[in-house]
């Protein structure tokens, strides 16, 4: 390993930085973004994964093993410029390994991948059809990239790939779109679904990330920790009612609410909500070779730990 060499996209990101501060105590490590990370790091460029620039910095620093986690968390808006940076970046992200030899791509893709659609199994295998949505730009660009992912393996077996799925990632202190879905006051249920949540503890998904580059592991896996929690269980831990709608009078409400900013979310998403996809670790466990430290539960407790006491502190 003393000679390998590794690029991170979205290395300033959540878990970019806290993977570029890991691996850096053994490993050469070279970080991209499209902005400084708050913590410096050695060897960082700021780069837009578009950038053909990007194939010039891959050779320079002679780049063995290239983590991809650049993507667009959140819609800007602008849907063709989402789809530029998630579909042609990662285009641009495989163009630069292949021009310069890279041995091994990690592409963090998402459950999101599969869709959240009524006739999902109740566990998400590996080999389940990445279907996407349509209304949803996330779980569609990452369907995209998965598919254009397994062109490329067919006509460049030489790039090895690591492709991984995680679950709604949570740690200490994460603030993401889903945990702004336990901030409100009433934690939103629509009527008839459960809307299981499977969490994966952020330290387990570094942990996965770092074997893989260690162990040159190929596959797609799904990242969860054991177990799942219904939305009416994690009110009953947050403390907090659950205001259940039916989905009819909810895709009402957000054709009111999204044009005038007052939700992140539009009618066409209610199945964000209504039908998550939940994944099974299965092969996580018996083939890649790693069981998640915390199960869902567990993650999901350390997360509202932290949360109450941090709230506990403040004046």
């Amino acid at each position: 390993m003393s000679e390998d060499k590794v690029l991170i996209t979205g290395a300033a990101g959540y878990i970019g930085s806290r993977l570029a501060e890991r691996l850096a105590k053994n490993l050469t490590v070279v970080g991209v973004d499209i902005r400084e990370p708050a913590t410096p790091q050695a060897n960082f460029e700021v780069c837009d994964i578009r950038d053909k620039r990007l194939a010039d910095i891959v050779s320079q620093h002679q780049i063995t093993h290239v983590v991809h986690l650049a993507s667009v968390l959140e819609s800007s808006g602008d849907e063709a410029r989402d789809y530029d940076i998630d579909v042609n970046g990662t285009r641009n992200v495989v163009e630069a390994c292949l021009s310069s030899g890279v041995r091994h791509l990690t592409v963090t893709s998402s459950g999101a991948a599969y869709g959240y659609h009524a006739d999902n199994p109740t566990w998400i295998d590996e080999d389940d059809p990445l279907r996407g949505n349509e209304e949803f730009a996330y779980s569609k660009h990452k369907k995209l990239v998965e598919n254009y992912l397994a062109e490329v393996r067919k006509s460049h077996p030489e790039l090895q790939q690591l492709i991984l799925r995680p679950g709604t990632v949570l740690g200490r202190e994460t603030r993401n779109q889903i945990t702004n879905l336990f901030d409100k006051n009433r934690i939103l249920a629509i009527s008839g679904s459960d809307s299981p949540f499977v969490f994966i503890w952020d330290e387990d998904v570094l942990d996965i990330i770092e074997m893989g580059i260690r162990e040159s592991k190929v596959g797609r896996y799904n990242l969860a920790g054991d177990g799942a929690m219904s939305i009416f269980e994690i009110a009953r831990r947050l403390n907090k009612p659950v205001l259940s709608l039916p989905a009819g009078l909810l895709k009402l409400a957000l054709s009111i609410a999204k044009p005038l900013r007052l939700s992140r979310y539009s009618p066409q998403q209610i199945n964000f909500l209504r039908y998550r996809p939940v994944l099974s670790n299965r092969r996580l466990k018996s083939e890649f070779g790693y069981t998640p430290q915390l199960t869902s539960r567990e993650v999901f407790e350390l997360f509202v730990e932290n949360r109450q006491k941090n709230e506990g502190s403040s004046p």
